[in-house]
């Protein structure tokens, strides 16, 4: 029977990775969203939630049926007798009253071991709540029950018409041992939290103005960015206007964060803005940084994709354009890495600009940076 268990959970290992890596942008986005940075032990919590609704997803559903196109169940596939399964315990034991050695053999019997099973699926889920998200008793109760209806109603639809008919039946002694098995982990939760780090306490000594603006983060707001930009240059380009590009990153780079004091979309989301070093103008640092890294650095690659521009060179120096371009890609190259592993956030073009990236965080929310513990990735 534990053999059967093994199956599944193998197979939420192997999906585990491919699983992080959806969650992991829009974790990222909330994260610096709504604590300002990336807490190890936050992030710890939630992909050991994200692993475990996995595994849990896999032993409910696996196995199923080898086609599609299965076939209909041919009992009854609802079960509505609550605590049925302590009749069938009973039923299926051999008790001798006169023995008590006899009443042992309860916990090797299928149903005493399926019911073990559906109480010990939800613990997790209601360490959880009790822990992480410091839900109310009530709470966790409504949320379990809800993750046992779920389970139940995918099944019983046959993963929502997905199968020609269901291959489980709907268990209603399953949503009661779902139900306990999340208050288990509830009272289970307050009871070792004294053990382990308050969540609710874990930002309570952040400086966000001391903390450095990671590549990372700066990665993520350019991504969130891209698409807005794309939308008017996509449009300027179908209607063949000359200069799309450099008018659209003038206006979203430049002149927008220039009112915006420093912000883009995507800066806005991750809470983080340019802004300038030793009090230079703003509109003229954003105009330095932005040629020199779209008009410079992009802005030459965007000129190999103009045919027109190279065709009017020479024959013998058309080459020349490419190997240039090449070498300074190369050479940015380079000079990112020596900036990740020096762990120096400033480019050479907010070198030449005066600008920099800084946390955008209220004030009444920093606090002394002594005692900082750099949990930040």
């Amino acid at each position: 029977m534990f053999q059967s268990y093994l199956f599944p959970i193998s197979y939420a290992f192997m999906s585990f990775p491919v699983a992080a890596l959806v969650f992991t942008l829009p974790f990222l986005v909330v994260q610096y969203r709504r604590h300002g940075y990336i807490n190890k032990i936050r992030a710890i919590v939630l992909y050991l939630l994200l692993l475990y609704l996995l595994n849990a997803f896999y032993l409910i559903m696996l196995p199923m049926p080898a086609s599609r196109h299965n076939a209909a169940p041919t009992g009854s596939i609802i079960q509505h007798i609550p605590l049925q399964f302590i009749q069938e315990i009973r039923r299926n034991s051999n008790i001798d009253p006169g023995n008590f050695l006899s009443y042992f053999s309860i916990f090797r019997q299928r149903d005493f071991l399926l019911a073990a099973f559906n109480v010990v699926l939800t613990v997790p889920f209601g360490l959880f709540l009790g822990y992480y998200f410091r839900t109310r008793w009530v709470v966790c109760i409504l949320l379990s029950f809800g993750l046992s209806l779920l389970f139940e109603v995918t099944q019983i639809t046959g993963i929502y018409g997905f199968f020609d008919h269901p291959y489980r039946i709907f268990d209603v002694d399953d949503l009661i041992t779902n139900t306990l098995g999340g208050i288990l982990g509830y009272r289970i939760a307050l009871w070792i939290s004294a053990l382990l780090p308050r969540i609710e306490q874990l930002d309570s000594k952040v400086d966000h103005s001391a903390k450095r603006v990671t590549y990372t983060r700066r990665g993520i707001a350019w991504m969130l960015d891209l698409p807005i930009w794309m939308i008017p240059f996509l449009t300027l380009q179908s209607w063949q206007l000359q200069g799309a590009y450099w008018i659209t990153t003038a206006v979203y780079f430049i002149l927008l964060p220039c009112c915006t004091g420093g912000r883009t979309f995507g800066k806005w989301v991750v809470r983080i803005r340019i802004s300038s070093r030793d009090g230079c103008n703003r509109l003229w640092g954003l105009t330095v940084r932005y040629v020199l890294q779209y008009g410079v650095l992009i802005g030459a690659n965007v000129f190999l994709t103009t045919p027109s521009l190279l065709t009017s060179l020479p024959g013998p120096w058309t080459g020349i354009p490419y190997t240039l371009v090449m070498l300074l890609d190369f050479m940015f190259l380079v000079h990112l890495i020596i900036r990740v592993f020096k762990r120096n956030p400033l480019l050479v073009y907010e070198q030449w600009s005066k600008t920099q990236n800084q946390i955008t965080w209220p004030h009444k929310q920093q606090t002394s940076a002594e005692n900082l513990a750099d949990n930040s990735i």
